[in-house]
């Protein structure tokens, strides 16, 4: 599936759900959203039709999003399904981690999921319940130690770099890697929505974060470290470190000319890019019984409206634009 720009797309993300447990300040305004009504959400069967005409078209890799994907009943079975999918070789899940400690044994056990991505912006229990308004951060971190107990390989934890927040917490996140087989993504705080509004001025470079870290450390890279093996994060190892440290520089550093993924929002659109307005219905003609055969044309149109590159830029203007907020779109 190759783009007009000779990218081949074949990533999708998938949100089964705009509802959270948490309220995180990038993500969402601090009132909450509105959640879409349980009719206007895909139905798991209506996924996973997506899903299968995805593939036929050339998707191999899918990671499952929210909202919050553990709070979606069934989602363990729908995972199952998910892995039976012929063609598909890849299944990743992005989780806040509050309830990964009860539902790691039975995602992995399950055979759905081997990779899981947490995210997870404070290592501080005051500073983790402010950022998430409301969130527990010792049950996010018996999760991941459930997570890796259990098997869960790599365990990706996604930290947002934010100005006069976390700054002080960078080196104690890439210290995780000493001694942990994690991965540690630090990745750039993004404008979108009405929720970027309160993070103006609070932009952290890629490159500020690892200046910080190489006062102490030495960072290698990684051998293969290119887009196409990690998607957009760059990676690094501290010399004899366990783990692994990356960088997303998504505001610093467009990674577009590469950028391989689409997105299916939880009431059934696809997006071929998470900062551009362009979308295409699925759920309308899902429901009005279209053939699989045009749920494939469907995908393949999204991907002939897939922009060159997005416009991304910390301005009043960019956030008005945006119309989602991150949680709707899957992050």
């Amino acid at each position: 599936m190759i783009d007009k720009y000779n990218r081949e797309i074949n990533y999708l993300r998938v949100s089964i759900t705009d509802r959270c447990n948490l309220r995180c300040m990038y993500c969402m305004p601090k009132e909450g959203l509105s959640v879409i009504g349980h009719d206007d959400i895909l139905r798991y069967e209506e996924i996973l039709r997506v899903v299968k005409a995805a593939v036929k078209a050339g998707v191999v890799k899918v990671r499952v999003t929210g909202g919050e994907p553990l709070v979606r009943k069934e989602i363990v079975d729908f995972l199952a399904d998910l892995r039976a999918i012929d063609g598909l070789k890849d299944i990743g899940l992005t989780t806040n981690g509050i309830l990964l400690e009860t539902f790691a044994e039975k995602l992995y056990s399950s055979g759905g999921i081997q990779r899981i991505n947490v995210s997870l912006d404070s290592l501080d229990s005051q500073k983790y319940n402010m950022i998430t308004r409301g969130g527990d951060l010792k049950a996010v971190l018996r999760g991941i130690d459930k997570a890796h107990r259990v098997g869960f390989s790599p365990i990706k934890i996604n930290v947002v770099a934010i100005k006069g927040f976390n700054e002080n917490e960078i080196l104690d996140f890439a210290e995780l890697t000493l001694e942990k087989p994690y991965q540690i993504r630090f990745i750039e705080l993004m404008p979108i929505g009405e929720a970027g509004i309160d993070n103006n001025g609070r932009f952290m470079s890629s490159k500020y974060v690892m200046e910080k870290i190489e006062r102490f450390y030495n960072l290698d890279p990684v051998e293969g470290n290119g887009r196409k093996m990690n998607g957009p994060a760059r990676i690094y190892r501290i010399k004899g470190a366990v783990g692994q440290i990356g960088f997303i520089s998504s505001m610093s550093h467009s990674f577009c000319d590469s950028c391989n993924r689409l997105r299916l929002t939880a009431d059934g659109h696809l997006r071929a890019c998470l900062l551009s307005e362009e979308e295409v219905d699925v759920k309308g003609p899902l429901r009005a019984g279209c053939s699989d055969l045009e749920l494939e044309n469907l995908v393949k149109m999204i991907i002939a409206k897939k922009p060159m590159r997005h416009d991304i830029r910390c301005s009043d203007m960019h956030i008005k634009k945006c119309v989602r907020e991150m949680s709707s779109m899957g992050g």
